[in-house]
């Protein structure tokens, strides 16, 4: 029998397994005299071996008793390292899946396949978690497993750093707040074991994760901030009166009203709210005697019908009478870039009409769409206040007014909004002959009062706006056309 002994036991490494080898070969490696047995009846080598027996074993760094691996503390964080990088790959997932599948814009939906990668790299990493704290047959298991919890560092700390802006409850909150803890956890830990040893050329690798980083950054911070606000928004808007029509039969003039609006812009914009109001004027005609008179009577009228007030020097006591007041689009409809849309109205005034002029106000208010997608089927259909039967809706019209009320949930085109703010509500109320209102907020319920920060910090953020324009003609002019 040869001298040499037949399988040589090295000394046990940093977490307690002992390589073992026969001749130049790895055979396997042990955690316990258990798994040392195992090796050796893989070996063809008696159950009954004496592990002390020179002639068949040979130790190096301690003998047969020196088995310094703690089972129960490799295997904790073994769980602990698994069981936080599958839910840091749930979280991705989670995150990326709605932008990749659903974006309205391609910059944001090549976000989401990029947080849906991050995903599946994590994923990997759980696998590879399992031959770090194992025997490491792959010598660059640790490496991927500090890629996948740089990654969720990453994520948790962007998810944790936009929370931090408006610090709004979200149930995923519960998700990513204990994730960036243990993901702090888990970069200590491999890096006191130095994981990334085994990796050929650690210098490339580095670097190969900060070039990801930064095009990982500058990718999010495309899609968040430039590319949604660099397409311009522009709606045109056109209201204009027509000839009138005199009717034998009854003492009024048919006049048609011609609206129209267009978009201009580069992006297609959802309409949230509308509204056309045809009022008859009247005044009394008499001469102010100086600049005095007119700058009183522009007090008086200043924040009463028109905010900013208007005075003439011909006219005073200025009235307005609405005569039709209606939606032009509709709330829940939206124009796609060039889109334009038309309608006709004809509403009736008396012959022997009291008013001297006639004005039309028609105004829009309009969201970009691509900064968020609106529930259009719910926000379409209105909810009428003053009817018992609109549960949540339902309010004395001698409290509320008799209005119409629209809502609808609207997503930011951005998931990471959406995971880390309330869900948001766009709420619009309609009465005939005022101003049409139109706004974004957290209020699930319409009475509760909405923020005026709020709506303006929201208004910004989804790309609201309002237009309006505005077209006056003599009642004379209406009963020419008319041959009256």
């Amino acid at each position: 029998m040869s001298i040499r002994p037949w399988v040589i036991v090295e000394a046990p490494d940093s977490r307690g397994l002992r390589r073992v080898t026969r001749g130049s070969e790895t055979v396997g490696g042990a955690w316990s005299p258990g798994d040392l047995r195992r090796i050796l009846r893989r070996l063809d080598f008696p159950d009954d071996v004496d592990l002390d027996d020179t002639a068949f074993i040979c130790w190096r760094g301690g003998d047969s008793g020196t088995w310094p691996d703690r089972p129960w503390r490799r295997r904790a964080t073994l769980v602990v390292m698994t069981v936080g990088l599958l839910a840091s790959m749930v979280l991705s997932a989670l995150v990326g899946w709605p932008d990749a599948a659903g974006a309205l814009t391609f910059a944001q939906r090549m976000t989401g396949v990029l947080f849906m990668l991050t995903g599946l790299v994590q994923g990997v990493a759980a696998a590879m978690a399992l031959d770090y704290w194992g025997r490491r047959q792959f010598r660059m298991s640790g490496a991927i497993v500090l890629l996948g919890v740089l990654i969720a560092l990453a994520t948790d700390s962007l998810l944790l750093f936009m929370w931090l802006e408006e610090t709004e409850y979200t149930p995923y909150l519960l998700m990513f707040l204990p994730l960036w803890c243990w993901s702090v956890w888990a970069l200590v830990v491999l890096v006191r074991e130095d994981c990334w040893k085994g990796v050929p050329r650690p210098k490339r690798f580095a670097a190969g994760v900060v070039v990801t980083a930064l095009l990982t950054g500058v990718s999010l911070a495309y899609s968040t901030m430039y590319q949604p606000a660099a397409a311009p928004m522009h709606l045109s808007l056109q209201a204009k009166f027509g000839a009138a029509r005199a009717d034998r039969g009854v003492p009024f003039v048919h006049v048609p009203l011609s609206l129209h609006m267009k978009n201009t812009g580069g992006i297609p914009v959802y309409v949230t709210n509308d509204i056309y109001t045809v009022r008859g004027r009247d005044a009394t005609y008499s001469e102010f005697r100086g600049n005095q008179d007119m700058l009183r009577k522009w007090r008086e009228s200043a924040g009463r019908g028109t905010t900013l007030g208007e005075v003439e020097r011909y006219a005073d006591d200025l009235r307005g009478t609405i005569i039709s007041s209606g939606h032009v689009y509709g709330p829940g409809t939206w124009l796609e870039v060039g889109q334009e849309y038309s309608v006709e109205h004809v509403f009736q005034i008396p012959k022997e009409a009291p008013f001297g002029t006639v004005a039309v106000t028609m105004q829009v208010s309009y969201m970009r769409k691509d900064r968020g997608k609106l529930d259009v089927d719910k926000f379409k259909n209105p909810h009428y206040t003053w009817r018992p039967s609109e549960e949540g809706y339902y309010c004395r019209w001698e409290s509320c007014g008799q209005q119409l009320v629209y809502s609808g949930r609207v997503r930011h085109n951005n998931n990471l909004i959406n995971v880390t703010r309330k869900p948001r509500f766009l709420w619009a109320t309609w009465v005939p002959g005022r101003r049409p209102l139109a706004a974004v907020s957290s209020l699930s319920h319409w009475k509760s009062g909405l923020s005026a920060n709020e709506v303006r910090r929201e208004q910004d953020r989804y790309g609201a706006a309002r237009i309006r324009v505005e077209a006056e003609v003599p009642v004379t002019e209406l009963l020419r056309s008319a041959g009256l």
